[in-house]
């Protein structure tokens, strides 16, 4: 049976307000969307690119098209640019924070996420099993790593920022390393834990609000195994140590909703790979019974009147 979402308790029907922050208003928007709709709640998209700071505003932000601020903002997908834009689009979402807005994930987990080598680093430091991980801006530091540690097995060398198994590399030995402009000056490299069993196997699981709400396995001729790189989704059966796992690091990176992934290691125990912060479910939706548009929905409206019922006048 594929896995099914817990049901959340229904929360009491009230309209809010919540912009989804999406690059284009695809399948996962318009399930959204719906979602929030049949629990009585209107969405708008918002075009992060086109919002900014109005100081001379009530608010101090400026939403286009947009006479005051939303009730919740959902963050399904946040487009790359330079350095500047991304910094103002990230303290634009702190500021809708600072003002009172629930936003789901906020900018501090998506920092957290996005960025591997923090992700790492809060994993280890929680004592969340996690491959040893290796980062520099030296490829001459680089190559020292690779040949110190590529007698105990290869690494992988991802982008710092980056998803859906794009830029992944293989490193056997020291001479296999870009140079720094291929990795935007930034070297990424982790223990290869993979194991080849008929292909190689790993875990994705959704997470929101401290639950599992679906969850599956993802199949591969190849060791990357990212459904946009042809990797097959399976229903997978979620035991206890996988689920408290997935469970314990998106607490640990702070998000309010996150995609895990998870791989069984050499020694047979599960270890966190990455956690992300906007991820897609596209492919897991093929394998779970219930909506998991509407799980995420349900759960940010609940948050959202647990919120009222907190501010209400005794």
């Amino acid at each position: 049976m594929p896995p099914s979402p817990e049901p959340a308790a229904r929360p009491t029907l009230s309209r809010f307000a919540i912009g989804l922050v999406v690059d284009r208003w695809d399948w996962h928007a318009r399930g959204l969307a719906r979602a929030f709709a049949a629990l009585g709640a209107d969405t708008f998209p918002i075009d992060l690119p086109a919002c900014g700071f109005d100081t001379q505003s009530a608010s101090g932000l400026a939403i286009p098209h947009r006479g005051q601020l939303p009730d919740a903002v959902l963050v399904r997908t946040m487009s790359g640019g330079t350095f500047e834009a991304v910094t103002m689009r990230l303290g634009f979402l702190h500021a809708l924070r600072d003002l009172g807005v629930l936003v789901w994930n906020d900018a501090r987990a998506i920092e957290r996420c996005v960025d591997k080598s923090m992700t790492s680093f809060l994993l280890a430091r929680a004592g969340i099993p996690t491959p040893p991980t290796w980062t520099t801006e030296s490829l001459e530091t680089a190559r020292d790593i690779v040949r110190r540690e590529a007698e105990h097995g290869p690494l992988v060398l991802k982008p710092l920022f980056g998803s859906q198994g794009r830029g992944l590399r293989l490193i056997h030995d020291a001479g296999q390393l870009p140079e720094p402009a291929a990795v935007a000056g930034a070297y990424y490299l982790q223990r290869f834990v993979g194991i080849e069993r008929e292909g190689f196997r790993d875990f994705r699981l959704l997470v929101s609000q401290g639950r599992v709400i679906a969850a599956m396995a993802r199949h591969a001729p190849t060791w990357i195994t990212n459904v946009k790189r042809g990797g097959k989704p399976m229903a997978a059966v979620v035991d206890a140590a996988l689920r408290d796992l997935a469970i314990a690091a998106s607490v640990t990176l702070g998000t309010a909703f996150a995609g895990v992934d998870i791989i069984y290691g050499p020694d047979g125990r599960p270890t966190v790979l990455e956690v992300n912060s906007m991820p897609a479910w596209a492919g897991a939706q093929k394998v779970t019974a219930a909506s998991i548009a509407a799980a995420l929905a349900a759960d940010l409206v609940a948050a959202l009147e647990a919120r009222a019922a907190r501010r209400a006048p005794p």
